[in-house]
């Protein structure tokens, strides 16, 4: 073999190296065996590639089978963005009720027992905890994922979350730098902008951070915001005075920095998925997400072909790329020793510890009048919003399902919308009740004008209903009995359903 054909061959495996797709299929896919074999990696897993945990773990070997030392990474949150339970609702509870009882223990204890779950299906890599500090109640896209909107609580919560899910075998990946917190657009769509100035920068999200960093995080993920006070030109996933100046030199972050999804529209509608990947890695990123629109091996090649050729013009330098694909298999020599280690020393399983969590989440606010516990099967009526932060419309999210297990007799039904008139919905909820008592099911009232008017209407028609806030308990508590969860998850849905039945 020649120099020349050597030097492809090293570039071309760098370049696969830093690659992070997703495919579809609950097997692997013939191309994506053939990339392993060739030089990629990383495989990023969704709920799309998740049948059971039995089927995850016989994924999961077959990929090693190809490439014994390959990361097999997912994004599984707990609570409203999961993975593993993506068609039932999560076992654990999301950040936000975990920061509402502010027990660092026993966030760390939850981190501790997904991260066994995962690791037991051969998972190495989690593309989490999210350590956005939620200081903007109007959030579409962070809100329940974040703990909390006081910085010095969401970084205890993250690094005892990393401490936890570390300990498992598990690297964490915390997201989203430097913090999309503060924003009303959702980065799936378009770009937020985040306008403080740099004091209140570093003294709201980047304290999560430095918790994340110290408490040695083996990856940080980069979000799609633009934040002018540190870089007018570019959001910080393209942006070197970002990446590499504030993550890598001033923060001292020398684990990997991985993309947020670059097939989001913050990035690919305005550069490209191609030209985003090249830019995203001369910036100091280390590894590139991609595969949660875009799952297949065109979408691979291209980005390998659009990286291969940056480096061969010069815009991408190639000790960039080689420092990049060198952090990505530090990481998985770092996986390899933390598996073997949990396997010599197994943490002990905590099935239970996702329900004790929800259960002591809860807020329960109770009228003057006493409220008796439902014996009958009431009408649970869910206000849902157009857009939700669930992972997809295939997550239940709800007390119905809960409330019908212990009660016969329980109706649902699913109200939606912006403009409604809140008068006529109300009409039509009660008329669908009946004799039933309602349950009244909202997630971020405060945000959605409609659902509050529609809510008012019923509580002055009913004011005996029942309400559940499984959002962001920003509005005041309303109705006979109120109970906010801190997030959709079946366990914060279980809890929930638990008081009201009295159990």
């Amino acid at each position: 073999m020649t120099t020349l054909a050597r030097s492809t061959d090293t570039l071309t495996r760098d370049v696969l190296a830093v690659l992070q797709p997703g495919f579809t299929g609950t097997t692997a896919p013939d191309w994506l065996l053939r990339r392993l074999d060739e030089g990629l990696y990383s495989v990023g897993l969704f709920g799309r590639n998740i049948a059971s945990e039995d089927q995850l773990a016989a994924l999961t070997a077959q990929l090693r089978a190809e490439r014994g030392d390959v990361l097999v990474a997912i994004d599984e949150e707990g609570g409203d963005v999961t993975r593993l339970e993506v068609r039932a609702g999560s076992s654990f509870p999301g950040n936000h009720a975990l920061g509402a009882v502010d027990d660092p223990e026993l966030t760390r204890q939850v981190a501790t027992e997904l991260g066994r779950r995962l690791a037991a299906c051969g998972v190495n890599l989690n593309w989490a905890p999210s350590a956005d500090v939620n200081s903007n109640s109007d959030n579409p896209v962070i809100g329940v994922r974040s703990f909390g909107a006081d910085p010095a609580l969401v970084a205890r919560h993250t690094a005892a979350y990393i401490t936890g899910l570390q300990s498992a075998g598990v690297a964490a990946c915390t997201k989203h730098f430097p913090g999309h917190g503060d924003t009303s657009v959702d980065s799936h769509h378009a770009v937020p902008r985040i306008d403080a100035d740099p004091k209140t920068l570093r003294v709201r999200e980047l304290v999560p951070f430095r918790a994340a960093i110290e408490a040695g995080t083996k990856a940080v993920m980069s979000a799609h915001i633009l934040l002018p006070a540190l870089d007018a030109g570019h959001p910080a996933t393209l942006s070197p005075s970002i990446l590499a100046g504030l993550l890598r030199r001033e923060l001292g972050h020398e684990g990997l920095i991985v993309t947020d999804g670059i097939e989001m529209q913050a990035i690919a509608a305005t550069y490209g998925i191609e030209r985003g990947s090249v830019l995203a890695i001369a910036a100091g990123a280390d590894a590139i997400c991609v595969g949660g629109g875009l799952a297949d091996e065109d979408t691979v090649l291209r980005l390998r072909d659009a990286l291969v050729a940056a480096v061969k013009s010069g815009e991408l330098p190639e000790e960039r790329l080689a420092d990049a694909a060198a952090r990505v298999r530090a990481l998985g020599e770092w996986t390899a020793g933390a598996t073997e280690s949990a396997r010599s020393e197994p943490v002990a399983p905590r099935t239970d510890i996702g329900l004790v969590a929800a259960r002591r989440a809860l807020t329960v606010t109770r009228a003057d009048t006493p409220v008796e516990p439902l014996t009958e099967g009431p009408y649970v009526a869910a206000f849902t919003p157009v857009a939700n932060i669930a992972v997809g419309d295939e997550t239940p999210w709800g007390v119905a399902a809960e409330l019908a297990r212990r009660l016969p007799g329980t109706g649902t039904g699913s109200y939606a919308g912006q403009d409604e008139d809140a008068r006529a919905l109300a009409s039509g909820l009660l008329a669908e009740a009946g004799e039933r008592r309602v349950v009244a099911v909202v997630r971020d009232v405060h945000r959605h004008p409609w659902m509050a008017s529609a809510l008012d209407e019923l509580l002055a028609a009913r004011p005996e209903s029942i309400v559940v806030e499984m959002g962001v308990p920003q509005a005041p508590p309303r109705g006979a009995l109120h109970i906010a969860t801190h997030g959709a998850a079946r366990v914060c849905a279980l809890a929930a359903a638990e008081v009201i039945t009295g159990a």
